[in-house]
């Protein structure tokens, strides 16, 4: 088994908000991987005493914990229940009903097991890639958030309105029930032979560049790790800054990726 992870910041002067990490058991049956995008905030209050990468890193570590834990569990409850222990360790301190209470998009994938499967769950705009055999590439995306009109998105205002809410789009924040919004499957073991899981940030290369498909991003990793690909990605928006061209969101964003050949 071959497990590679990196991941980088937007900028030096700003904590990376992503988080991820591979969990593999002592049997050495099975595995988990984890990767989650902090949604940073637009300046001002979010409710919350403890910022984004506190959130992700007590989110991120109770979904490894009971994704290994627990095999009597599926992946959309892993995630429940992982948000409730989040939100009661700062209930007490923090306002959670605040829209922009600390929040992340969610990749969780686990493999082995009594169904010998490999479990996914994708919860808003990060990627999970997952190969075959025969080199077919098939991405698990939840594109809930790319369907909608980009003028809706640019107010703060509009977008807050359509966070986590009917005709809008789904993060993972202080509500465990929005696990049932998140896209969740089952593949046999057989047929995934290498999983990879990418933050918006990493998925760049396919997503806003064009550089290739989605098999090619599996074919980069595979011979360049994840570093790689996020090397490739910060030298385009360096190119794309140079050439004044305008790139969503902003020019550079928190990226991660892991790639796994099971």
């Amino acid at each position: 088994m071959r497990i590679e992870l990196a991941s980088a910041p937007g900028t030096p002067e700003r904590l990376n908000e992503d988080w991820a990490s591979v969990a593999l058991p002592a049997s050495g049956q099975g595995g988990t991987i984890v990767v989650l995008d902090g949604v940073t905030p637009p300046a001002g209050d979010d409710g919350c005493v403890h910022g984004v990468p506190w959130f992700t890193a007590r989110l991120g570590g109770a979904l490894i914990e009971l994704s290994g834990s627990r095999r009597d569990m599926t992946v959309a409850e892993i995630l429940s229940e992982a948000i409730r222990r989040t939100a009661d360790s700062h209930s007490d301190t923090c306002d959670l009903s605040h829209v922009r209470t600390p929040q992340a998009t969610v990749v969780l994938v686990r493999w082995g097991g009594p169904a010998d499967a490999v479990e996914h769950l994708v919860l808003s705009d990060s990627t999970l890639l997952l190969e075959s055999p025969n080199g077919e590439v098939r991405p698990v995306l939840d594109d809930r958030i790319d369907r909608l009109p980009r003028e809706l998105l640019r107010a703060h205002a509009t977008a807050d309105a359509l966070r986590n809410a009917e005709g809008g789009f789904f993060t993972a924040a202080a509500d465990p029930a929005v696990s049932a919004r998140a896209v969740t499957g089952a593949t046999p073991r057989s047929e995934v032979r290498a999983v990879a899981a990418l933050t918006d940030g990493a998925s760049r290369w396919v997503d806003m560049f064009g550089e290739g498909d989605w098999a090619g991003c599996m074919a980069l990793l595979r011979k360049e790790g994840p570093q790689g690909l996020i090397d490739r990605v910060r030298s385009m928006e360096t190119s794309a800054q140079e050439r004044g061209e305008v790139i969503r969101w902003k020019l550079r964003d928190d990226a991660t990726a892991v790639f796994a050949e099971l």
